[in-house]
């Protein structure tokens, strides 16, 4: 009887341990899930297994993907100095100065800090940047780097061998879908009086080597540094600069799928010193801000239709008298079209679509160095093409 009645007990112990099967997700439903997470999380849960180390990190499939899912809602603002130094990267989204996923510090991108580039001081006042698909484009001097600050993945553009004998440089870089390439774009301008023709070239990433182009028999001047590096938008790279022959202002622009340079005016009625305006992204249109220091405010001008010369407005006017610093640099614009820069020192503030100043709070634990950089870029995963990616 004794044993009968143990029998049956561990019959029904076997027969739980059947109903009770180990639970688990198809590998299937894991991919959908990691692609909405956002990159902060995905670069810690590599560690969780080799099957999600390889996922994240060397699948250009899930990373295109992920690209895909996540870009709209993952952009967020880089701050850099080296003399700090220090590297901030900030959801101005949120602007929350208190919240660690708002606003937390990023691997020193500065080469004094990256192994194989000691021998290269940066200098950020000297420095210019723009974003494409999450990498930054750092400019300094002759120097050129391509960085995605969310992975920590890098690669330095060698120098062109024309590039030393250019009096002036414009610089960009961006993405073309045609041939799935980065391009970094060097437009130059030989000495002489500040007057000459440009000499265009592109670097290839996927082939690795430099091409010369035919550019436009135009001689463009750069009154302004801060229009070195170009904005990226609409598949083209814009700059700001002067045409030497006929002494106006114009837009020029690099289409990185046609890879031809061509010419816009700028708006009717604009009428500022090149020192004291550049181009930006305003929400999803190519804009004009300009300092009017007589009249204390920042004008915002708008092409409403790409390429369209007619459809420039002057949309907004933000007053800057109750500014310390009696300056405001545009930066980006948020999802509901607040206007979100800098004071150029420590302050970052938020205007709405209405020219009313929103708030403003400081990003930097005492000054901010004189130059430290200031751009946008998108969280990502994405890889380089070509062999010579470090990280």
């Amino acid at each position: 009887m004794e044993e009968t009645t143990h029998t049956r007990k561990f019959g029904k112990r076997r027969m739980k341990k059947k109903t009770n099967p180990q639970r688990y997700l198809p590998l299937e439903l894991i991919v959908q899930i990691l692609l909405r997470l956002a990159v902060k999380s995905l670069i810690r849960f590599k560690c969780v297994c080799k099957s999600w180390f390889s996922l994240i990190s060397h699948d250009p499939h899930f990373a295109n993907s992920h690209f895909q899912i996540t870009a709209k809602h993952s952009r967020r603002v880089l701050f850099m100095s080296n003399h700090v130094p220090t590297t901030l990267s900030l959801d101005f989204e949120a602007l929350d100065y208190d919240n660690d996923n708002a606003v937390y510090e990023l691997p020193n991108p500065i080469p004094n800090y990256v192994e194989p580039l000691r021998h290269f001081k940066v200098d950020y006042r000297d420095t210019n940047s723009s974003s494409c698909r999450g990498f930054i484009f750092l400019r300094h001097n002759q120097d050129l780097f391509i960085w995605n600050p969310s992975t920590g993945v890098y690669k330095q553009i060698p120098l062109s061998a024309n590039d030393s004998n250019s009096f002036h440089s414009l610089y960009g870089f961006g993405y073309d879908q045609l041939r799935d390439d980065y391009l970094a774009v060097s437009v130059s301008v030989r000495s002489n009086k500040l007057m000459g023709y440009p000499r265009l070239r592109i670097f290839s990433l996927r082939d690795n080597t430099w091409k010369e182009l035919e550019a436009p028999h135009s001689p463009y001047v750069l009154y302004a540094s801060n229009n070195i590096v170009g904005s990226l938008f609409n598949g083209a790279i814009h700059w700001f600069v002067v045409r030497g022959d006929i002494k106006r202002q114009v837009i020029i622009a690099f289409d990185l799928m046609d890879r031809k340079l061509l010419e816009m005016p700028v708006p009717d009625g604009f009428h500022h010193s090149s020192g004291n305006c550049n181009l930006w992204v305003f929400g999803e249109f190519l804009s004009l801000w300009a300092k009017d220091y007589a009249n204390k405010r920042v004008e915002i001008w708008v092409m409403n239709e790409y390429k369209v010369h007619s459809s420039w407005t002057k949309t907004l006017v933000l007053p800057i008298d109750g500014i310390s610093t009696l300056s405001f640099h545009p930066i980006c614009s948020t999802k509901n079209g607040d206007i979100v820069g800098t004071d150029g020192v420590t302050q970052l503030l938020k205007y709405n679509d209405r020219g009313q100043l929103l708030q403003h709070g400081s990003f930097w634990d005492g000054p901010l160095p004189f130059g430290s950089q200031v751009t946008v870029y998108t969280q990502s995963l994405l890889p380089l093409p070509g062999d010579n990616m470090q990280a």
